[in-house]
């Protein structure tokens, strides 16, 4: 199947369309994937940046007739249109409040906090929400049972890993809210980067087991070194990816130390990520 590209509209599911927004980047992929779900009436998930083309482009798609806009998370690549998005239409703003951490959008403020278990019905289609913290505290999943069809938004992506970055990222989260996906009735995947993934239950089961198989690589190393920093580690920790992401994988290797300390295997010396570790 071909790449996504920016501005793109399919229908993945009946009454449920993508529409790639134009945020290109390392991190996006091809943008972010807002999703539109009913046909007469719908609600937008994740309508994205704060784009006016693309907000342009899905009242267009809509005609308007959007009953509410849902979020899965606050990062900003999610969620700065829905403000412009409800009041262009009178949806209502549904997910929950951006947390205090500067990687969150603090401009959305939700008409209705959404939670775990709640649900939205729309154009003959009910959605369920899922608290699923761990890549965000705030972060939500979409379900529609009736068909196995699941909105992660960054909980699961395509073709990547996410980033779980403290303190509002927490892998020991992560890991439990993966845990409970397997079982949850979801079949497909509907991501908030990359195309759909249609064997949900292998792709759950195949992150679970490479981010066990990290954890045990960063209690190899840490327990090789005897004592090291996080800036020390994570070149052998992550040797297997482009040294110029070494940045970025510092944060899931933080957050994989800090669950190691939760479970009484790591310590550390400090409170932040210049701490010196060593096992236990």
């Amino acid at each position: 199947m071909a790449a996504l590209v920016s501005g793109q509209l399919d229908e993945i599911a009946p009454a449920v369309r993508r529409l790639v927004a134009n945020n290109p980047g390392y991190l996006t992929g091809p943008g972010t994937n807002t999703y539109l779900v009913g046909r007469e009436r719908c609600v937008v998930i994740d309508p994205g940046p704060l784009d006016d083309a693309h907000v342009a482009r899905l009242l267009s798609e809509t005609r308007g007739a959007i009953a509410a806009v849902l979020v899965t998370h606050t990062h900003r690549d999610h969620s700065p249109a829905a403000t412009a998005l409800a009041e262009a239409t009178g949806a209502e703003l549904l997910g929950r409040p951006s947390a205090a951490d500067r990687t969150h959008d603090s401009t959305f403020t939700p008409s209705r906090v959404l939670h775990d278990g709640d649900e939205i019905d729309v154009d003959g289609l009910r959605l369920r929400a899922l608290h699923t913290p761990g890549h965000a505290s705030n972060h939500l999943c979409y379900a529609i049972d009736d068909s196995g069809l699941i909105f992660t938004g960054d909980h699961l992506i395509h073709g990547s890993t996410v980033v779980i970055a403290p303190p509002d990222g927490d892998m020991s989260q992560y890991l439990q809210s993966l845990r409970r996906l397997q079982k949850e009735p979801v079949s497909r995947i509907a991501p908030g980067h990359g195309l759909t993934i249609d064997d949900a239950q292998a792709e759950i089961a195949r992150i679970i087991a490479h981010r066990l198989q990290r954890e045990a690589k960063v209690i190899s190393c840490l327990r090789a070194a005897g004592r090291a920093s996080v800036d020390l580690l994570v070149g052998a920790v992550y040797a297997d990816v482009d040294s110029r992401l070494h940045t970025l994988a510092s944060a899931s290797l933080l957050a994989h130390l800090i669950k190691l300390e939760q479970d009484g295997i790591a310590k550390r010396d400090g409170s932040d990520a210049a701490d010196i570790w060593a096992i236990q």
